[in-house]
């Protein structure tokens, strides 16, 4: 190609010089570079693909994998809800307090977890990671009362801590900006695999009750704690920190993956370097993503642990049949991953996008609250729907405002304070089941904080807050 339009240029100058030997044609040489600028673009777009292509076939589907663990192995508590109660004597309130209890310590972790990663790399920090939450997920099957219970929680959530920021920043080292998108819609498809796997799974242990005398649950969290320390030692052995690490990409493929990189870095050179808690704190594109993302996980989490007791009041089911109808909103919430998040590709987009999903979410939510019970099911599936594609959408805007460290570490901080939502989510929940005898009367609250989530999408501008992109961009180019 280059040959080419060097010969093309050449045949140029040549016509020139026999026209007019003593004036230099800058129209020609000007048609020249932009013919060359072009096509430059084109095989650069080209490479691209391809070295998406192979990060596509290498890279995700070990995570994908490992968050599919990691969700089945933190959400199965809500399948064991209603034997684990009565064996060691928990009532709802307790029970949402325990589920959400995970959220403390995995959201006060979340910071530190974060940096050690960028400080020691991927693979050995999430393969560390998946040691401690699978052990830990087997000795579940051990507590014995409430308190065993608070206290396994909050180590489970410990242990955990840092997992899918830390993923969702590993992915700023692979992808640019618009890819980005896309990426992290399939990323969080695990959550949605794991409630379409872990719940009939969870159903089918809970079958096991009586065997060499454990409960039913007691299986279940010690056969389903056990992958994930598996899994951990493929993740060494496998992971590559970065893409200079990774032996199926060529040198043209980490050329191209830097080059993006390094124009994304340009625009934002003007953010801290170092993680700064002030600096996260006064940026107002911040402060209202975490607000967006607190309404969205109280009603993911809040949906997640109360779903089989719900459908469970419905009659006379078995905890197989349980699992099946539980999963059927998450198959919703995957098609949604899968086909939302790249039609977020400019910031205009992404915010009407994020207050109509919003709003789509409070709908089934308020569905699944008064309809009956095939109709609450699309209700709830209408609600899932919107879940991964929203998550997507609210964790790909901090690129645009910040990077680095401070990518790192707001990544882990967003988690944190949202996740309080999911602290809360389950608690509430759990606690208007115990005043009303209803299980789905503390869904009005969360239909409640996914419109106010709504009303502050239509307030995210990342032009106006310190370290946003250009004016230019926030008008509706591509960020």
């Amino acid at each position: 190609l280059h040959l080419s339009l060097r010969r093309q240029r050449q045949m140029c100058i040549r016509d020139r010089d026999r026209l007019d030997p003593g004036k230099a044609s800058d129209h020609e040489y000007g048609e020249i570079i932009t013919m060359s600028a072009i096509n430059e673009k084109a095989v650069n777009g080209t490479q691209l693909q391809r070295t998406h292509k192979k990060i596509y076939r290498h890279l995700m589907p070990l995570l994908i994998v490992a968050y599919i663990i990691s969700f089945i192995d933190r959400t199965n508590i809500g399948m064991a809800k209603a034997t684990m109660s009565v064996d060691i004597g928990l009532s709802a309130t307790a029970f949402g307090l325990g589920a959400g209890l995970f959220f403390l310590t995995y959201a006060v972790l979340e910071i530190p977890s974060n940096l050690f990663l960028t400080r020691i790399g991927a693979r050995r920090w999430i393969a560390r990671i998946m040691i401690t939450w699978g052990i830990l997920s087997c000795g579940m099957a051990f507590v014995t009362g409430p308190t065993s219970f608070y206290v396994m929680r909050l180590l489970l959530g410990a242990a955990e801590a840092g997992l899918y920021p830390g993923i969702i920043y590993y992915l700023t080292l692979w992808f640019g900006r618009e890819e980005r998108a896309k990426a992290t819609g399939l990323f969080l498809l695990g959550v949605c695999l794991a409630n379409i796997i872990g719940a009939p799974l969870g159903g089918l242990l809970l079958s096991l009750d009586g065997m060499s005398g454990w409960h039913g649950w007691q299986w279940m969290f010690f056969i389903e704690g056990l992958p994930a320390i598996a899994l951990a030692f493929v993740v060494w052995r496998r992971l590559p920190d970065k893409p200079a690490d990774a032996r199926w990409l060529d040198s043209d493929d980490v050329q191209a993956i830097n080059a993006v990189l390094a124009k994304e870095a340009e625009e934002t050179r003007h953010t801290p370097s170092r993680f700064s808690l002030k600096t996260a704190l006064s940026t107002r594109v911040f402060l209202l993503l975490v607000l967006i993302y607190f309404t969205h996980q109280f009603s993911v989490y809040g949906l997640s642990y109360f779903l089989p007791g719900i459908i469970g009041s419905w009659g006379q089911l078995t905890p197989l049949q349980i699992g099946l109808l539980t999963a059927m909103p998450w198959i919703a919430a995957a098609a949604g991953g899968i086909l939302l998040p790249r039609f977020a590709r400019t910031e205009q987009r992404s915010r009407s996008m994020l207050m109509a999903g919003y709003l789509v979410m409070a709908t089934g939510m308020a569905i699944g609250a008064i309809a009956g019970h095939a109709v609450a099911l699309l209700g709830f599936s209408l609600a899932a729907f919107m879940f991964f594609a929203m998550q997507s959408i609210i964790f790909n805007w901090l690129p645009s405002i910040m990077s680095g460290h401070m990518l790192a570490g707001s990544f882990g901080l967003l988690n944190c304070l949202g996740l309080c939502g999911g602290f809360l989510g389950p608690f509430i929940l759990g606690a208007f089941e115990d005043r009303t005898g209803a299980a789905t009367s503390g869904l009005w609250f969360a239909v409640a904080l996914l419109i106010i989530g709504a009303l502050v999408s239509l307030f995210l501008k990342s032009s106006s807050s310190p370290g946003s992109v250009s004016a230019k961009q926030a008008h509706g180019e591509k960020v």
